[in-house]
């Protein structure tokens, strides 16, 4: 089956997933409607045997309407839109909710570092492990991630969490995500960063604890 918007394995991907839907139906109803509209009145003002096209120029108030009416309705949608807009990135962008761990994610020309935290699930003791392009997570926990680029502005995208966040030389920008149900999907970077740019593929592992802590046990030695 054909779906039209990737899996949603994430917390706040659903939430993503409806306003984008809300927005196309809105906006196609409009479309629809314009056109039906326009179609309408070519046929009934245009030129017929002895009689000239009529030429509408909205001035009058029974005409004026047509253009009011629907630019009022459009603003009302729009300023809908707008905030729902608002509180998803509020959501997904500005608030943070607790982390149970936190990883580092560095980007390269052209590849991705992750620093996973070991078993004392604090990120910068001697204990973490390091991957290339392989991002190891558990199911059900919330993460804070700690972005940072190497060299030039790459973008860290995991579709499937609905996640997608620049990242700037020079800074470290933390965000977050909880992923939802086990399996393996794409990571990939969403900036043109140079000749490599296609190639920057990266694979994210959402697994369960035992799983979890088994590969870690095994990356330890």
């Amino acid at each position: 089956m054909i779906s039209l918007l990737p899996e949603s394995v994430s917390s706040f991907a659903g939430e993503v997933d409806f306003l984008i839907v809300f927005i196309a139906v809105v906006v196609f109803a409009w479309l629809i409607a314009a056109e039906a509209i326009l179609f309408y009145f070519c046929f009934k003002f245009k030129a017929k045997k002895g009689q000239k096209a009529q030429y509408i120029t909205g001035e009058n108030k029974s005409e004026m309407k047509w253009i009011s009416i629907p630019h009022f309705a459009v603003l009302v949608f729009d300023i809908i839109i707008l905030v729902m807009a608002i509180n998803v990135w509020y959501q997904i962008k500005q608030e943070l909710p607790e982390a149970d761990e936190t990883i580092g994610v560095v980007g390269y020309q052209w590849a991705w570092r992750f620093t996973h935290p070991g078993e004392d699930h604090k990120l910068g003791t001697e204990d973490d492990v390091e991957t290339v392009d392989e991002l190891r997570l558990k199911v059900g926990k919330t993460y804070h991630f700690k972005l940072q680029s190497a060299d030039v502005i790459h973008s860290f995208s995991v579709p499937v969490f609905r996640l997608k966040q620049d990242a700037i030389p020079g800074r470290v920008i933390t965000g977050w995500f909880k992923p939802t149900k086990v399996g393996q999907w794409d990571l990939q970077c969403a900036e043109m960063c140079g000749i490599g740019h296609g190639v920057m593929g990266a694979r994210v592992f959402v697994e369960s604890d035992d799983d979890h802590n088994k590969w870690l046990k095994n990356k330890r030695g």
